[in-house]
């Protein structure tokens, strides 16, 4: 190992994970992992033991997720770069990791040696990575919202497409929201016009889509 290697934390709550990354840059002199954890909270103790220069971190965990995790420990190591690791490359995730956590990278777990070496070797000089698959994916979410903006819905058509695929009829999103039939059904033949479409399938279609409906939704 020589002197120059950068130092690696490594957070996954599945540990054959852990072990599989260990074994991938097992031999690589350029890098040297110095903590590996199961859970986030652990990984923030042992952080303040030592430095480490990159914290390579799954971003589905339970107690406390990747988007939480990370903006603890960049808020704790400003000078830490993060790189995020997961099986999601759904483009509104990434971008939320982006905006709210300041990762230097986010790469899915199916990329092989090469490209894990190569992403790391990358955010521990400074730069940012970000494989082809993540790169389409946050492209599609950010056409998403260019055409969520076009399209106008308001909050009060959104809450209603939210309660459709919930399966209720009119009389219940009415009795949920406090407001009359009528109004609901001038509502849904707005929603209908404005997202061009015209059946509840199709429009449901177009709610998960475009992520109208809510993670905790589907």
């Amino acid at each position: 190992m020589t002197t120059s290697a950068y130092t690696l934390a490594l957070v996954d709550d599945h540990q054959i994970v852990l072990d599989g990354i260990a074994a991938l840059l097992k031999g690589e002199p350029s890098l040297q992992i110095k903590f590996t954890a199961t859970q986030p909270l652990e990984m923030l103790r042992l952080l303040e033991t030592a430095h480490v220069d990159i914290l390579l971190t799954d971003v589905m965990m339970p107690v406390m997720n990747g988007i939480q995790f990370a903006k603890e420990a960049r808020k704790r190591f400003p000078g830490l770069k993060i790189l995020a690791l997961s099986m999601s490359g759904e483009g509104e995730l990434i971008n939320q990791m982006i905006s709210e956590a300041d990762i230097s990278g986010y790469i899915l777990k199916n990329i092989g040696r090469q490209e894990l070496i190569q992403a790391l070797k990358k955010v521990a000089d400074g730069g940012i990575y970000f494989n082809d698959a993540v790169l389409e994916e946050m492209t599609k979410d950010s056409e998403v919202r260019k055409q969520n903006a076009l399209v106008h819905l308001t909050a009060r058509e959104i809450e209603i497409i939210q309660l459709i695929e919930k399966e209720q009829i009119n009389k219940q999103i009415a009795q949920s929201l406090f407001i009359s039939e009528r109004t609901v059904e001038t509502h849904r033949k707005n929603i209908f016009r404005k997202t061009q479409t015209n059946t509840l399938i199709g429009l449901i279609k177009y709610a998960y889509e475009h992520n109208l409906i809510a993670k905790s939704e589907k």
